[in-house]
């Protein structure tokens, strides 16, 4: 009798509830790591599972929104950058911002971005407001204000003192002016931070001309020529060289 009167307690206790927030996290961290390992079906079935938890949840439309333009379905992709933007008023939109811009800069739909990137940039808590910064100061430089462009980097830079391409982008800006000593200051902070790249060392090779450094000049053309042999810069380097 001990016995039965045990498990008919157990059987009235009423079932533990599923504690929805931590089923919406996640399936939300699931579908990012779907993401980041490239597992695009698992990615989608995570987050619309989330999405059946919470229909207003941002974190998930953001996950559907980076999927789809990982697909290369952009209006969808925009779609739901847009409600994730419309969603829960007390959520951070600067990595939604963040994320949407760069979806819109690679559309080449330029103002639209810098306004996204400029929100994100000003969100004080944001972990990348220095990326954010670098974007705005990209945008700046497609829209032709160099002013803006350089203001931007700046900031970015200060920021985060290792923000690598914010140095180059300052670099190559400091070299169209001819201001020749800040361009090879930003490079040699660039190089510090960052393995070279074919636009970095084209740079390189053209300042170290100015300043006569030859043996310097060399080991650019040398890693230009080695490391990327069927790039558009070195393709200039050659041609540089055959009219000098």
């Amino acid at each position: 009798m001990l016995t039965l009167s045990g498990c008919i307690r157990t059987l009235d206790k009423p079932e533990s509830k599923v504690d929805k927030g931590q089923a919406l996290e996640a399936n939300i961290k699931l579908g990012m790591t779907y993401l980041q390992q490239n597992k695009r079906e698992g990615a989608v079935r995570s987050f619309s599972k989330a999405l059946e938890i919470d229909k207003k949840s941002a974190e998930a439309y953001l996950g559907m929104a980076l999927l789809h333009q990982l697909n290369g379905e952009i209006p969808e992709a925009e779609a739901n950058f847009k409600k994730a933007l419309r969603s829960r008023v007390d959520f951070s939109r600067a990595s939604i911002e963040y994320s949407y811009g760069r979806l819109l800069y690679e559309q080449e739909r330029y103002e639209e971005s810098m306004a996204l990137f400029q929100a994100a940039a000003g969100d004080y808590a944001y972990v990348r407001r220095a990326e954010a910064l670098l974007n705005v100061g990209r945008v700046a430089l497609k829209l032709g204000d160099n002013i803006r462009a350089k203001g931007a980097f700046e900031y970015s830079l200060n920021l985060e003192p290792r923000m690598a391409q914010s140095a180059l982008e300052l670099a190559e800006l400091a070299f169209r002016a001819r201001d020749y000593t800040e361009a090879k200051k930003y490079l040699d902070q660039f190089s510090s931070d960052s393995r070279h790249e074919p636009r970095s060392l084209w740079l390189g090779i053209r300042i170290e001309r100015i300043f006569e450094n030859k043996d310097r000049e060399a080991s650019y053309a040398m890693a230009l020529k080695n490391l990327y042999p069927y790039s558009k810069e070195y393709l200039d380097y050659k041609r540089f060289i055959e009219q000098n």
